[in-house]
């Protein structure tokens, strides 16, 4: 045998052995048969059944306590101090005197006007005797009379003045803490205490600006504060007239309805507040919704095979969101194994909530 023809031979034996373990190959090759996977066995998922049901339209927004009324107390005039009445953390009711100052000279002041009138008076009748007679003219007479109303105004003018010497509590209301103390000469821009009206207090808040047209007078809020799980109740009674422009939200003003020892002005709170109500909406678990770009999604169960929908969401609590269209009712929506699901899929319901 030549060089030439066996190696013609041996080329030819080379090629049908690879032929062969080609073919092996090819049959050893076996379509994906995994979970979900198309040709593999179904994979197990539980399930959601979607029921209309009614659904409270609410926010939660913070807020603050206050008081429902205060104000500085200051004295009109500057003056001494002589009485001092301010028991620091006591409640006082409208009128109760909390200051004195030094009124001396303003009491002399009047007793010498009214010495004066009393004269006056005594002049004008013995005068008015006069001018019946012709003894003096009528405009003497006008003259005394003048002077007579003169005194009555400086007297009333004095009057006021000592009654700026007594500073009192302007409502009921409780007493904060003093700055002065007895013997001090005040002025009025000295701060003397404030006084809070604490037994009824006021709640204040801001809602988002798109929420400002379903704010009404009179509707009620719920509300928490830090350390307590107790629900206190209020109601609006009134609105900020205009939206803040750099917040873009609108200011409400709500009174307390309940009012006990645990709430403190200046308190913060956890307002929550219903804007509305849907009798019949639709709810799933926020774990059934799948974000696919600006849209979302959710998977139905439909003849054992994984449909993907298109929906369009609502509000939310803690566990569900809302389903505004893209669902039905009694649709039974897939809630575990969203990841390893593509569209009609395979799939067998292990368990329906």
């Amino acid at each position: 045998m030549t060089k030439e023809r066996f190696l013609l031979v041996f080329g030819l034996l080379a090629g049908v052995v690879f032929n062969i373990g080609c073919k092996e190959k090819k049959k050893d090759v076996k379509p994906p048969s995994g979970p979900g996977a198309r040709g593999g066995a179904p994979l197990a998922v539980e399930a959601f059944v979607v029921k209309s049901a009614p659904l409270a339209s609410t926010i939660e927004v913070p807020g603050s306590l206050l008081p429902f009324e205060e104000t500085e107390i200051r004295s009109e005039i500057s003056g001494r101090i002589v009485q001092l009445n301010v028991s620091e953390g006591s409640n006082v009711g409208k009128g109760t005197l909390l200051v004195k100052l030094f009124d001396g000279d303003l009491q002399a002041q009047r007793s010498k006007l009214e010495v004066q009138l009393q004269i006056a008076e005594k002049t004008v009748e013995r005068q008015k005797q006069l001018l019946a007679i012709g003894g003096i003219s009528q405009q003497e007479y006008d003259l005394s009379e003048l002077q007579i109303n003169n005194l009555k105004a400086d007297i009333q003018l004095v009057r006021v003045n000592i009654g700026k010497t007594e500073i009192r509590a302007p409502f009921d209301g409780r007493i904060g803490l003093r700055s002065i103390s007895m013997g001090a000469y005040i002025s009025p821009a000295e701060l003397i205490t404030k006084i809070s009206q604490v037994k009824k207090l006021k709640l204040q808040f801001t809602v988002p600006e798109k929420y400002s047209s379903v704010v009404t007078r009179g509707q009620s809020i719920q509300f928490l504060i830090d350390g307590s799980t107790k629900s206190y109740a209020g109601s609006v009674i009134a609105t900020e007239s205009s939206i803040e422009e750099n917040t873009r939200s609108l200011a409400i003003l709500a009174v307390v309805t309940a009012n006990d020892n645990f709430l403190v002005p200046g308190a913060f709170a956890k307002v929550r507040m219903i804007l509305g109500r849907e009798e019949k909406a639709l709810m799933i678990p926020t774990q059934a919704v799948i974000p696919s770009g600006r849209t979302k999604q959710a998977i139905v169960y439909e003849n054992g095979k994984a449909v993907f929908k298109d929906i369009t969401t609502g509000i939310r609590d803690s566990a569900n969101i809302q389903v505004i269209s893209g669902l039905q009712n009694n649709d039974t929506v897939i809630i575990t194994g969203l990841l390893f699901l593509r569209p009609n899929a395979e799939v067998k319901l292990s368990k329906v909530n």
